[in-house]
């Protein structure tokens, strides 16, 4: 039995190499069995996000390229051309199970920058509470840098941590990770399980990907550290496996587990907690200081006053009556914005700024209690 028996939120990400059946083509029947095992997850009450490669090798196919084209323009073509295609064959494979797709285009820019993230996230976290199932991918059409040195594989370890999910499922055309390269050392053995981070894993998993795919092992082992930075464990695993998904998600040990060592509590408060530079600060009433100390969200009508210029996403102190910081958190609105919202209810936001991007002005997910 493995940990991800009790995920309840799981990142999916499956490679170019399955998707395209290494270029020849984009295999519905494979991505139908994918799309029919997590419809399943998801009528269970767990949620799934998915991080799907193949648009560039999609559109090779649809464009007639037999090997992957060198120059950034044709790949960004290709991108554009591929993603049509895909993003269609997964609303129909998921649609065949009640299931509403959504496609969301990411840079990894846009989990990088504060104000982007909230934003990413905040849409994703809409569409997993909806019950829709995010088709993701990079933004290869607009993007060069991930194109030329990217993978989906480090996108999928993003995204997990901006969802704080339990654990990234790796699917792949090989069984997992092995001691060495199988196809050079038949001694090679099977890595069942391993702790995320340990720095031999990477020795183990040299080698780059194929003219399909831009990742190889190395990528995958890297992005299960960066997962596991958030407390996801990683499993990587053959996407050829009869009901590899559905198996995983039931607990059965299948490829490899890279486990995290990391409490995902732990590691967002010590992300906060080491903001040291704060963009600003907010001085909140009594009320409100309780209703952080007890779990709760900061809303605009504990906030008395703020210190500060600061843009959506910028990490904020919240000062206590007595003058002590008590919390800190990442702000969904802005300095402006929060200045003209502070000590209103939350239900008069929209009013009072002409749109509403969350009712509270730190949500409790971004925010940690010092002390």
């Amino acid at each position: 039995m493995t940990p991800l028996l009790q995920a309840r939120r799981l990142v999916i990400k499956i490679g170019s190499a399955l998707i395209t059946r290494n270029g020849s083509g984009v295999d519905d029947v494979a991505i139908a069995d994918w799309a029919r095992q997590i419809a399943r997850l998801l009528k269970e009450g767990r949620q799934v996000a998915l991080v799907s490669s193949g648009a560039i090798a999609c559109g090779m196919k649809r464009l007639g390229y037999s090997k992957r084209p060198h120059e950034i323009h044709e790949l960004q073509a290709c991108a554009a051309v591929g993603q049509m295609g895909l993003a269609q064959i997964y609303r129909e494979a998921f649609f065949t199970h009640g299931v509403n797709t959504a496609q969301v285009l990411l840079t990894h820019d846009d989990l990088a920058d504060r104000k982007r993230y909230l934003n990413a996230r905040s849409t994703l976290e809409t569409l997993l509470k909806l019950g829709v199932a995010p088709i993701i991918n990079e933004n290869d059409t607009v993007v060069t840098d991930e194109i030329r040195f990217g993978d989906n594989d480090t996108l999928g370890a993003l995204v997990a941590n901006a969802l704080e999910a339990d654990a990234l499922i790796i699917l792949t055309d090989q069984n997992g990770l092995y001691t060495a390269d199988p196809r050079q050392d038949k001694s090679a053995t099977l890595v069942q399980e391993a702790v995320a981070g340990d720095a031999r894993l990477e020795d183990m998993a040299g080698g780059a990907g194929t003219e399909i795919g831009t990742g190889g092992m190395l990528t995958k082992v890297l992005a299960a550290r960066r997962a596991a930075k958030s407390g996801a464990h990683t499993v990587i695993a053959s996407g050829c496996e009869p009901e590899v998904i559905l198996r995983l998600a039931a607990g059965e040990a299948i490829g490899t587990l890279l486990v995290s060592q990391t409490e995902p509590l732990a590691a967002k408060k010590q992300w906060l907690a080491d903001h040291l530079q704060t963009a600003g600060r907010l001085f909140i009433d009594a009320g409100a200081a309780k209703a952080l100390a007890n779990g709760k969200s900061l809303l605009p009508v504990g906030v008395i006053s703020l210190i500060g210029e600061f843009e959506r996403g910028a990490a904020v102190g919240c000062i206590a009556p007595d003058g002590s910081e008590i919390a800190r958190g990442l702000i969904n609105y802005s300095s402006s914005e929060t200045r003209r919202i502070l000590r209103h209810p939350s239900q008069e936001i929209e009013a009072l700024l002409g749109y509403v991007d969350e009712a509270s002005l730190i949500h409790r997910d971004n925010l940690v209690l010092l002390g």
